[in-house]
């Protein structure tokens, strides 16, 4: 059966026209031939956050022509913001069962979302071993378990949207003004979104951001600290110190030293291409 997404309000996150307005949003999509949910998902503009997708029974069957693969269990992909989704359940298979978890990623993941094998910019990953497929397994189920429905997780898309346009701008000096129309917002309802939200404002929600981001490179990274400095955003390496000291109580130096001291682990980060078990440890810890 062929399905395309329509844009109905839907409370159902396995139905077509769930709005998805959410940080995480998590399942298991139980796919039997000439079931409720035996159709094809046809999304040709994607989606605002990432899915990643884990095939635990049966086979799925993603794309069409020349570019179509097959999944399989121990399979694992993952769907970038605005790449096109289209799958079901492949017609050689009598199921498809995979679990699934929808999540807007913070600006410190973006180094564990890059994915070196890809078809048509879709992450593949194969999971070599039943251990590890058990291990991915349970980490979504953990995801589910976080009740992703529950009305408190449910934010203002465009608070969510203003969010990750800071995030994909973290190294430029973008004005309030240039996020609210972007959000299609006043600066001032904008400010007072942001408040509601999160109870601050929006330049110290992204002063955050920049620290974050700035500990994950310092810690798996062998960057210069003026360097890493420019990349969140900190052209003068001196107020860029002064920021990340007022933040954390130490200097960028002497948290990148204490962190090779507690032998912070830098190959697991970089692990299975860049894409590893941890970062889903950060997805369902949220």
């Amino acid at each position: 059966m062929y399905h395309r997404i329509n844009h109905e309000t839907q409370s159902n996150p396995l139905l077509p026209g769930y709005a998805f307005n959410a940080y995480l949003v998590a399942g298991l999509t139980p796919i039997i031939a000439n079931g409720p949910l035996d159709f094809y998902i046809d999304r040709p503009e994607g989606m605002k956050g990432y899915i990643l997708n884990l095939t635990i029974k049966g086979q799925g069957r993603i794309f069409e022509g020349d570019q179509v693969f097959i999944c399989t269990p121990g399979d694992l992909l993952l769907f970038p913001p605005k790449s096109a989704h289209y799958y079901g359940r492949s017609s050689d298979a009598d199921c498809w069962y995979h679990r699934w978890v929808y999540f807007r990623p913070r600006a410190y993941w973006a180094d564990w979302l890059e994915c070196h094998s890809k078809v048509r910019d879709i992450g593949r990953l194969r999971l070599g071993s039943e251990a590890l497929v058990t291990e991915f397994d349970r980490l979504l189920l953990r995801a589910m378990e976080k009740d992703p429905q529950s009305p408190n997780k449910i934010m203002d898309p465009r608070f969510i949207e203003a969010c990750q346009f800071i995030t994909e701008h973290l190294s430029g000096e973008l004005r309030i003004d240039e996020v609210a129309r972007h959000v299609r917002l006043s600066p001032s309802r904008l400010a007072h979104l942001f408040r509601q939200q999160v109870g601050i404002n929006i330049l110290r929600w992204r002063e955050e951001q920049r620290v974050i981001r700035a500990k994950l490179l310092l810690q798996t990274t062998q960057e210069s600290i003026a360097t890493i400095g420019r990349v969140v955003g900190y052209d003068d390496q001196l107020y860029f110190s002064r920021v990340f000291r007022k933040r954390l109580g130490v200097s960028p130096r002497d948290f990148r030293r204490k962190s090779s001291e507690i032998n912070y682990p830098v190959k697991e980060l970089q692990q299975v291409v860049n894409w590893s078990a941890r970062n889903e440890k950060a997805i369902v810890s949220g």
